[in-house]
């Protein structure tokens, strides 16, 4: 009797129909806009993906890069830190769509490093940089994090690295595993930062990728820099807003009602605190809010200037009735 209950036991579930491209809820979301656009991402290369703690950012040089960008949130707008594996050494960074690469930044140099490189534009003096080529792929593959990414992430890398090498583009096409990049219930997840036919990079976000996909994102996105639409989550501005929408942009009142500030807004140092809010909407405060007047106070303020004018006024009108009176006196004695 035993055996038999045994032999009628259910199949042990796999992990790809718990975890991974069967899983129930694959397709189940809409994609497009799940990502906001942003204007820069900020790649930290840091061990292997297999070793990283559910919070990476919490040890050792991620933590320092994430200290320093929190610290400095206000100087980085639009800007994005992510870890990733297979780098050539710990503390490369690898900064889009700039395409530039900065090897082996130490503890001790990255507060410098993001003052200098990031927020200030300067040559990095104290290390060695160079330009990058080619495209990148980065999958989210931060198994620790979340089990999805976990199954699907290393699987789209061993189905990019097979069709690339039968393409025969490995010294053009690079594919390296990512930490979590939000998201989770969208793997497989990655990034493609890609030159298009002008040579403008924009890193763009895909969701449920499939193996089955990576044929076309190689064929039809990074050969043809065409958006596969169906898998789209959104990325990174294609290209620099006109001066006047940024003008426009910057001087949103972040209170949900759109309202724009007529006259502009010089920039001052920043001195009060930031969050950041829904769909990537910062409420960072450029300076400490001047004490807000009593409602009294702006009264007596508004009815003393028009005390003034009425002043003024009265005067005026006294002044035109003794002219007019003086000059029907003269009529009539001259009469």
């Amino acid at each position: 009797m035993g055996e038999v209950e045994n032999v009628n036991a259910a199949a042990p579930v796999s992990e790809d129909e718990l975890y991974g491209f069967k899983r129930p809820e694959m397709y189940t979301d809409a994609l497009a806009g799940s990502v906001g656009p942003y204007g820069r991402h900020v790649f930290l290369c840091y061990k292997s993906h297999e070793t990283w703690i559910p919070r990476v950012e919490a040890e050792g040089l991620p933590q320092r890069f994430a200290k320093a960008f929190k610290d400095r949130r206000a100087d980085l707008p639009e800007t994005k830190l992510t870890m990733c594996g297979g780098g050539e050494s710990d503390g490369d960074v690898l900064i889009f769509p700039e395409m530039v690469r900065y090897k082996a930044i130490k503890d001790t140099d990255v507060d410098a490093f993001v003052e200098d490189v990031l927020i200030n534009g300067k040559p990095w003096t104290s290390g060695i940089q160079e330009e990058l080529s080619g495209s990148f792929v980065f999958v989210c593959a931060h198994g620790s994090r979340d089990k999805r990414c976990g199954v699907c992430g290393p699987a789209l890398m061993e189905k990019f690295e097979k069709e690339i090498g039968s393409r025969g583009l490995s010294e053009k096409i690079f594919v390296l595993p990512c930490s979590h990049i939000g998201g989770h219930k969208y793997a497989g997840n990655l990034i493609v930062f890609s030159p298009d036919s002008a040579g403008i990079v924009s890193g763009h976000w895909y969701g449920y990728v499939t193996p089955d996909d990576v044929p076309a994102m190689l064929d039809q996105h990074i050969a043809k820099g065409e958006i596969i639409q169906n898998l789209s989550r959104g990325g990174m501005r294609l290209g620099p807003q006109s001066e006047e929408a940024e003008k426009v942009e910057k001087h949103k009142i972040p209170n949900g009602n759109g309202v724009v500030e007529s006259q502009p807004v010089e920039k001052k140092e920043f001195t009060g605190g930031c969050c950041q809010g829904a769909n990537g909407v910062s409420c960072c405060q450029e300076q400490t809010p001047e004490p807000v007047k009593k409602e009294g106070s702006v009264k007596r303020n508004w009815f003393r200037s028009i005390e003034k004018e009425e002043i003024f006024l009265g005067a005026a009108v006294v002044g035109a009735i003794a002219t007019i009176a003086v000059a029907y006196s003269t009529y009539r004695r001259s009469g």
